[in-house]
């Protein structure tokens, strides 16, 4: 059977359903931005309860972290982002969510080899890549520096 290219086209076009942009986009809107509330008020309940604002930030950071890894094992944050779709990609509860779906997946296959060897099988590369990035964006900021 030969398809054309434009066979094909029509015939994903037919088979892929249609998606309210603007429902979609207001959708991630208010919930990414829901998070990001959720972010500064906890932030600022801690700066209200004395901390300075690096000991309130890596609270804050610690609370959307776990709060992302339970939901994720509770299968809520899925529901999520079946209507928030790229609203719950807030960086840190998204990273965290990416980290958990990993080890959920794999817990069938035993902590060893299921949940040790796959959690970062999404998260891996962002560390990876993520580190050589800020050592090179470090190396070149010294280097600057010096003059």
């Amino acid at each position: 059977m030969n398809i054309t290219p434009q066979a094909y086209k029509e015939m994903t076009d037919k088979a892929s359903p249609r998606s309210n942009t603007v429902a979609n986009t207001s959708y991630a809107f208010v919930i990414g931005g829901g998070i990001c509330v959720i972010g500064q008020l906890i932030l600022s309940a801690f700066q209200n309860m004395g901390f300075s604002l690096e000991n309130a930030g890596t609270w804050t950071s610690v609370i959307l972290v776990c709060t992302s890894a339970l939901l994720t094992g509770l299968g809520w944050y899925e529901r999520i982002a079946k209507h928030a779709g790229a609203g719950t990609l807030v960086p840190i509860t998204g990273f965290a969510n990416s980290v958990s779906s990993s080890a959920v997946e794999a817990q069938s296959e035993g902590l060893i080899l299921g949940v040790g060897t796959k959690i970062f099988s999404i998260a891996g590369p962002v560390i990876l890549y993520g580190c050589t990035a800020a050592f090179l964006y470090g190396l070149v900021y010294y280097i600057v520096s010096l003059f």
